[in-house]
């Protein structure tokens, strides 16, 4: 293991993700089963990251699961030999059903220290927040490990983690391979969570201009993407959020706002999507990165353009050799916003009401 493993929430399943300096084979115990990363049946050893998908109920209950790994230098079609079975136990904290505290990174382009120290500044969280722009660009592979390494230092393997991309994630020779280094539902990034009394949807909104824009080269087709997304939001089922106290979006960019011209993009369909997630999923806020800035803005406000459906939380704030994110903390009548940074100060502390206190 290059770090310590990443527990990704994707619907009611764990993605335990974990990078790997050479090739191996990767199973892991939760209780006395086994969940193997294999394609098909075949146990994958020329993986970066292995991938094992293990029920979230079933790793909840136990709290604890082991890496059970084996080195395979050479892959033969007859009789390989992998070296001797290694294994790691990590304990398992799952988020618990009141008073959960989270911590969103965004836009870390590929600072690894800085935030790192202001989720620090926060203190103790039940979970993580990735919310796109982590690293800097998908051109390196060390870019990508950003992730893992930030992961690693604040979670230990032992808190669960959520995963949204962002739109320098699309850049980069490792772009169209993106989903075989994070989280995802069957190769796409929108997807629903569900963490203890915290439930909500994951969404993708791509690149931040046409798909003709001459930045791109004629390499994205994020439009198709997009409407292939809003026949999801069309026909997605908000009835498994019913016991959730905390309802959340978070997607890297706030899309019902107006940025203008090359930005202006997609202006009815995410007019549309926000219409449906306050028509249907009745979020209490919307969790954002992408502008560099720290705030957060009420419906009807200014930075409203094209309908929110909720209050948005923009939390994220690099600098040079700087970072600030956003603290929460979610209680039954309410979400506790702390913005901290990597000088150790809190910056500013806010208190949004929910819905259903």
């Amino acid at each position: 293991m290059q770090y310590k493993p990443a527990v990704f929430a994707v619907g009611d399943e764990y993605q335990i993700l974990i990078p790997v300096v050479a090739p191996s084979l990767m199973w892991i115990k939760v209780g006395d089963r086994c969940y193997y990363d294999h394609a098909a049946g075949v146990l994958r050893s020329k993986c970066r990251v292995h991938r094992v998908h293990v029920p979230m109920q079933a790793l909840d209950e136990a709290g604890c699961y082991t890496v059970c790994e084996r080195l395979l230098p050479h892959r033969r079609p007859y009789c390989s030999k992998p070296r001797p079975e290694m294994q790691t136990s990590f304990r398992f904290y799952p988020v618990p059903k009141e008073n959960a505290r989270a911590y969103m990174i965004a836009d870390a382009h590929n600072r690894v220290r800085e935030p790192i120290l202001a989720a620090q500044a926060f203190g103790d969280f039940d979970f993580l927040i990735f919310n796109g722009d982590v690293p800097e660009y998908s051109e390196k592979m060390d870019c990508l490990m950003t992730v893992f390494a930030i992961a690693d230092a604040l979670t230990a393997g032992e808190k669960p983690l959520l995963y949204s991309r962002g739109n320098h994630d699309l850049r980069g020779k490792y772009a169209e391979d993106y989903a075989e280094y994070v989280p995802n539902c069957g190769g796409s990034f929108y997807y629903p969570f569900h963490l203890g009394s915290v439930a909500g949807l994951i969404l993708d909104c791509g690149e931040d201009k046409t798909d003709d824009h001459e930045e791109y080269g004629g390499t994205l087709s994020c439009h198709v993407m997009r409407e292939e997304e809003t026949h999801y939001l069309e026909s997605f089922d908000p009835v498994q959020f019913a016991g959730a106290q905390t309802r959340l979006v978070i997607v890297h960019s706030p899309f019902t706002t107006h940025f203008g011209d090359p930005f202006d993009i997609e202006q009815d369909m995410y007019a549309h999507w926000g219409k449906l997630l306050r028509d249907r999923m009745h979020p209490d806020a919307m969790l954002c990165g992408h502008l560099h800035t720290l705030g957060i803005h009420a419906c009807g406000s200014d930075f409203d353009s094209l309908g929110q459906p909720c209050t948005v939380i923009v939390g994220s704030k690099p600098g040079k050799a700087y970072f600030a994110g956003t603290g929460l903390l979610f209680g039954k009548d309410g979400i506790e916003v702390s913005f901290t940074d990597s000088d150790g100060k809190t910056l500013r502390n806010e208190i949004i009401e929910t819905r259903r206190g």
